[in-house]
């Protein structure tokens, strides 16, 4: 790809326009604001439908609170904190302030994870409801969020992918190349295995003995989705910092959750086939 313009004859150009319609200011209706809307009322639906079940130890009446603070305390502001923390720091350094610009965009998943991780906490504290219960069921919709905000990140334009040249390579305007670059649109192989992928898999895991059993889900959901993370990576346009030439900060987070996954699974013995475990093969 030498030239201007065959790249724009075989290239699709990335032309969307992240702003449904402008309230005030900078206050508008996004792409990425739908998402997470989308995102969350999948969640709550099946999770409702767990409740009246009794798959779900939140009660009915008491989801909508609960969802509520998962969104606004979990997602959000960990997400936020996760990704001044975790990749913005030293813009957060020179401009404090940049905390509050959510319209500019940065979110961290890790951070989000760890967010939710804490409200799921306290609330198995305060309402004495078991944890691994929240938390093997919360793995179970999570993908639908991911999958909508990985969406989001295509239509907005960020996260791009490295430089390519498959077929269905994407010119970002967005991204300062000296020439248009097609790029891998790795936003939405993200969608496919955080989102898709992810959601299937755990859901047919669900259905065998091993993935009844408490915190079962809980570890599949942290190794898979880390597993799709550090291979989606590959395809990512790393951030600024890379670790030993190759490892990404995405790949290096990730594998602390593996690191998670395994002290869950030694921590409820789930290697082990137990009595409970036999009689539901």
């Amino acid at each position: 790809m030498t030239s201007f313009l065959p790249v724009f004859l075989s290239f699709y150009v990335h032309n969307f326009d992240p702003v449904i319609f402008h309230l005030w200011g900078p206050l508008a209706v996004r792409w990425y604001g739908i998402a997470y809307l989308l995102g969350f009322l999948g969640g709550y639906l099946i999770l409702l439908r767990m409740s009246k079940r009794s798959e779900f130890a939140v009660p009915p009446q008491d989801l909508g609170n609960f969802i509520v603070h998962i969104a606004i305390y979990g997602v959000f502001l960990g997400g936020r904190l996760g990704y001044v923390l975790f990749y913005a720091w030293d813009v957060f350094i020179h401009d404090p302030l940049f905390l509050f610009r959510v319209w500019e965009g940065g979110m961290s998943s890790h951070g989000g994870l760890i967010g939710v991780i804490l409200v799921v906490l306290w609330t198995a504290w305060k309402k004495k409801i078991p944890f691994w219960n929240l938390t093997d069921c919360l793995a179970l919709v999570t993908p639908i969020g991911l999958f909508f905000g990985r969406v989001a990140n295509f239509i907005n334009g960020e996260l791009w992918g490295r430089p390519t040249e498959v077929p269905w390579g994407v010119v970002f305007p967005q991204v300062q190349d000296p020439a248009p670059t097609p790029r891998h649109p790795s936003q939405l192989y993200e969608a496919f295995g955080e989102g898709l992928f992810l959601f299937i898999a755990l859901w047919l895991i669900r259905r065998t003995a091993w993935g009844k059993r408490e915190g079962s889900l809980s570890a599949a959901f942290l190794v898979i989705y880390a597993i799709v993370r550090i291979a989606s990576e590959f395809f990512r346009e790393p951030d600024s910092t890379v670790y030993f030439g190759w490892l990404t900060k995405g790949q290096l987070y990730s594998s602390v959750m593996v690191v998670g996954a395994i002290i869950i699974i030694a921590k409820k013995r789930l290697w082990q086939r137990n009595d409970g475990f036999e009689k539901n093969k």
